[in-house]
C-alpha cells in the first residue's frame, strides 16, 4: 500500500465500502423515507457544504440575466436537494420489481418507438443532466425495449463496476464512451435504442451551438454517430413530478432537424436543434438541472 498507487485504492476502497453502506441504508427503509432522507441530505449540503455554489450561482445568472437573486439562490438550493434525493432513487433502483417501476414512470412519446420499430430503424436517445436519467431508462426497459447507454468510466474503478453491473440487471447494455464510435452505429443498425448524454462542454472537438443564449461548446458525436447509422433521433428527458412521491414522466420527442443529411451543416443543425430542446425543458423545470457542471467552460474561437 505505499506510494501514490497504494493511496489511491485505499481512498477507492474506503470510497466504495462506504457507497455500499449507504446503499444498504437506502433499500433498507421504504422509498419515501429514502426520498425524504435524501432530500434532508440535499438541504443540509444546499446551506452547509454547498460545494462548487459559486459555479452553480455564476451558471443559473448567465442562464436567467435579469431574474430575481433570491429566486436564483432558491433555485441553487433546490438543484443540490433534487440532486441528493435523485442520487437515493438512482441506489433504490438496483432489485427494484418490473411493476414497481411501471407504476413510478409515464411513458410520453412511445409512437416514436413504435414508428421506428415498424420502419426497422434504431433510435438515438438523445438526453441531458435533468431530472432523473436512470429512472427514465429503467421505465423504458420495463417497457419491454432494448436499450443501450453510452456512459463514461468512473474514477473509482471498483465504483465503476458495480455501477455496470447494477445496470446490466436491469437489462441495460453499456458502451464504454471510448468505444461509441463503433458500438453505437452497430446498435442502432441492429434497431436498438441507445441513450446518450448531449449537455457536457466538449472541448475544443465539441460545435458550438446557442444553449441560453450564449455559444456552449457542444458533442458532436449524438448526432453524428446517429447520421451513420441512419437512425431515428429524439430527445429523452425524465422529469419528476410535484408531489412528495418519486413518480416521473419520461419524454421522448422525435427531432427531424437536418433528417436524412450529411456533414457538418447536418450535425451542426441537429445538435443546436436537441441542445435547443433541452434549454426549454431546463426553463420549466431549473431546479432538477444539474448546474454544477461547467457547461460553457470552452470559450468559441474568435
Amino acid at each position: 500500500m505505499n506510494g501514490p498507487g497504494g493511496s489511491k485504492r485505499l481512498r477507492h476502497r474506503l470510497e466504495y465500502v462506504a457507497l455500499r453502506a449507504v446503499i444498504a441504508v437506502c433499500r433498507a427503509v421504504p422509498a419515501g423515507v429514502a426520498d425524504r432522507l435524501g432530500a434532508g441530505l440535499g438541504w443540509v449540503v444546499a446551506r452547509v457544504w454547498r460545494p462548487r455554489w459559486d459555479v452553480v450561482m455564476r451558471q443559473l445568472r448567465m442562464a436567467f440575466p435579469g431574474a430575481d437573486e433570491g429566486w436564483l439562490r432558491r433555485v441553487a438550493r433546490r438543484s443540490y436537494v433534487h440532486f441528493c434525493a435523485e442520487a437515493v432513487g438512482m441506489f433504490r433502483l438496483v432489485g427494484a420489481r418490473r411493476d414497481e417501476i411501471l407504476g413510478r414512470t409515464r411513458l410520453n412519446g412511445e409512437e416514436v418507438l413504435l414508428e421506428a420499430a415498424r420502419e426497422g430503424r434504431g433510435v438515438m436517445l438523445v438526453s441531458g443532466h435533468l431530472g432523473n436519467w436512470e429512472v427514465g431508462t429503467a421505465g423504458v426497459l420495463a417497457r419491454g425495449y432494448s436499450m443501450d447507454i453510452v456512459a463514461a468510466r468512473q474514477r473509482n474503478v471498483l465504483f465503476d463496476r458495480y455501477l455496470t453491473r447494477s445496470r446490466e440487471r436491469l437489462g441495460m447494455r453499456v458502451i464504454p464512451r471510448e468505444a461509441a464510435r463503433r458500438g453505437v452505429p452497430a446498435a442502432l443498425k441492429r434497431g436498438r435504442l441507445v441513450g446518450i448524454m448531449g449537455d457536457q462542454d466538449a472541448r475544443r472537438a465539441g460545435i458550438f451551438v446557442d444553449y441560453f443564449g450564449r455559444p456552449a461548446s457542444t458533442a458532436r458525436g449524438p448526432a453524428v454517430l446517429s447520421m451513420r447509422a441512419g437512425a431515428t433521433v429524439a430527445t429523452f428527458y425524465t422529469i419528476r413530478r410535484a408531489g412528495w412521491k418519486p413518480r416521473y414522466d419520461i419524454h421522448i420527442e422525435r427531432l427531424k432537424a437536418a433528417e436524412g443529411g450529411r456533414g457538418r451543416a447536418a450535425a451542426s443543425a441537429l445538435t443546436q436543434a436537441f441542445t435547443a430542446r433541452l434549454e426549454e425543458r431546463v426553463r420549466q423545470h431549473p431546479q432538477q438541472y444539474l448546474w454544477h457542471h461547467r457547461r460553457w467552460k470552452t470559450p468559441p474561437p474568435r
